[in-house]
């Protein structure tokens, strides 16, 4: 018995020294981090006119309208193809929305439009230049907005109104190919990001979107040739 209760004693002795060393490790921890931190420099925000800026709050309009058609072709169609690519594109670009959001607070920058939409793509940002940038230059201010269509891509409250009447396969259609001319609006922009924006997570999440946009965009193309249909 006396052999037992010494068995606990060193067994409980060790569970209580062990728990005293990770906390003294985890102050130890949180002293070098605070000290780390102290001696990082702050990032300086992103400029109201910047490409970080300009992008965050055109691409979340962008990609506000993509959330929406997905929705709609949702309650349209019964075919999982479709539905599974409205789900995808939904979650996606609604995290990403949340994501680009979540930096102009953090950066306290305006989420409304600053000016026309993707005017920050159309001079060089922080010492860039739009050399090689495949035609974009001037492709925000030469855009006419119109019917609802704010940005090059988008639908129109036409495109949107004949969407949300359709049915069936009438539906899927319409959906894959206003998609589609989204699908590549978003790319020309998150493209621009990509050379222009200085903030590398930025940077890397507009790269991030040329890629799996473009992956959609030829899964987009199979389904509309599955339909006897043609990319508008």
């Amino acid at each position: 018995m006396e052999r037992d209760r010494r068995i606990q004693w060193v067994a409980g002795s060790a569970v209580v020294l062990a728990l005293l060393f990770a906390g003294v490790a985890t102050v130890a921890s949180a002293r070098d981090d605070r000290a780390d931190h102290a001696a990082a420099p702050t990032p300086r925000a992103p400029a109201v006119d910047s490409a970080d800026a300009g992008f965050a709050r055109d691409m979340a309009v962008h990609h506000q309208q993509a959330v929406e058609m997905s929705f709609i072709v949702r309650d349209r169609t019964e075919n999982e193809e479709v539905r599974r690519l409205a789900y995808d594109i939904a979650n996606t670009q609604a995290n990403q929305r949340g994501m680009m959001l979540g930096w102009l607070d953090l950066w306290e920058l305006p989420k409304a439009a600053v000016g026309q939409p993707m005017a920050w793509m159309a001079a060089g940002h922080e010492g860039h230049t739009m050399d090689g940038m495949d035609g974009m230059a001037g492709m925000g201010a030469g855009y006419q907005a119109h019917d609802g269509s704010l940005m090059p891509g988008m639908a129109t409250r036409t495109e949107l109104d004949r969407l949300r009447r359709a049915d069936g396969e009438e539906a899927e259609i319409l959906y894959l190919q206003l998609m589609t001319e989204h699908h590549r609006g978003g790319i020309d922009m998150a493209r621009g990001c990509a050379r222009l924006c200085t903030v590398k997570v930025e940077k890397r999440l507009a790269q991030g979107m040329v890629e799996a946009q473009q992956s959609e965009l030829d899964m987009m193309a199979r389904m509309l040739a599955a339909r006897g249909a043609e990319e508008q």
